[in-house]
């Protein structure tokens, strides 16, 4: 009987042994699996807002106002054994007009970016990086429209960097680049002339050598009750100028938070804050130096995702 007894329990512990080794080779196949699924990814938002506001004989006050607000945010993404490759394009425009009063940008920005990378160790990928930020309009020192401050290419951002890319997972993102060239350009002879966004008076174009830093962490499928209509993007760059006080750090911080109400009707806020210490602010003519610029829009409007 002890003899059974023994041999009984030889038998389930090796059963359990194979039957371990079988659950985890199983668990490293299905995690291989889904790490090495190639091809394609790709995705759309589009979202459009717009608010008016009429007052007659009203006691209280008020400004009649027409406001419209879009956002196209996109994103191609390719991967293919140990290589991946990312694109993303954001484009945003607001108009706003009170009263009489002339039409007034609230926002515009057209922000492409690519990323290459190879797999190197663990999370870790060998990355290129090529980013381009503009503008779509001319912008003016408000209510004064004669008074032009930005415009397409005026400034213009082309930013190519050379480092490594963490990743994790398919959420966050840590891309460090000790090696990366970023341009400035200003293509309006004018705001060339007064020397605007850092580029030295009469010239068209500035270049940095420096260093630089982006986090991202994007992510649409929170499984919480309470998180599941929400979709979420933070976006953090650092860029240190190795030639001219390093120390003064440039920081583009944008968000965009987004809530799903129904199939068609959705709620934004997105913000940014801005830190460059070669870009002067003026206010009614003076000369104020570098500031903290911030950038808040809430919308609620149609959408369509894609």
């Amino acid at each position: 009987m002890k003899k059974l007894f023994i041999l009984i329990l030889l038998t389930a512990l090796s059963w359990m042994d194979s039957y371990s080794q079988v659950t985890e080779a199983e668990k490293k196949l299905r995690a291989a699996s889904k790490d090495s699924v190639d091809g394609w990814k790709k995705g759309a938002l589009l979202s459009a807002n717009f608010v008016q506001s009429f007052f007659n004989n009203w006691a209280a006050g008020g400004k009649n106002s027409i406001a419209f607000n879009g956002l196209v945010s996109l994103f191609a993404n390719y991967k293919k054994g140990d290589h991946v490759w990312e694109n993303y394009l954001d484009l945003g425009y607001g108009l706003l007009k009170e009263g009489s009063g002339s039409v007034e940008k609230t926002d515009d920005k057209i922000d492409l970016l690519s990323k290459f990378g190879k797999k190197a160790w663990g999370k870790w990928y060998y990355s290129a990086l090529l980013n381009f930020r503009t503008q779509f309009s001319p912008g003016y020192n408000y209510p004064n429209d004669s008074e032009k401050l930005s415009g397409f290419l005026s400034p213009g951002y082309l930013l190519s960097a050379v480092g490594l890319d963490y990743k994790p997972n398919d959420y966050f993102s840590l891309f460090i680049a000790p090696i990366t060239n970023k341009l400035t350009i200003v293509n309006d002879e004018k705001l060339s002339e007064i020397g605007a966004f850092g580029v030295d008076k009469g010239k068209k174009s500035r270049m940095e050598l420096g260093g630089y830093m982006r986090i991202i962490y994007s992510r649409k499928d929170f499984k919480g009750e309470l998180l599941k209509n929400i979709s979420f993007t933070t976006k953090f760059d650092l860029f240190s100028n190795y030639l001219n006080n390093p120390q003064n750090i440039d920081v583009n911080w944008e968000t965009l938070i987004g809530l799903k109400v129904n199939k068609f009707l959705t709620v934004n806020l997105n913000s940014q804050m801005i830190y460059d210490d070669d870009i002067d602010i003026i206010k009614e003519g003076i000369i104020l130096g570098p500031r903290t610029q911030f950038k808040e829009i809430f919308g609620v409007g149609l959408s369509v995702k894609l």
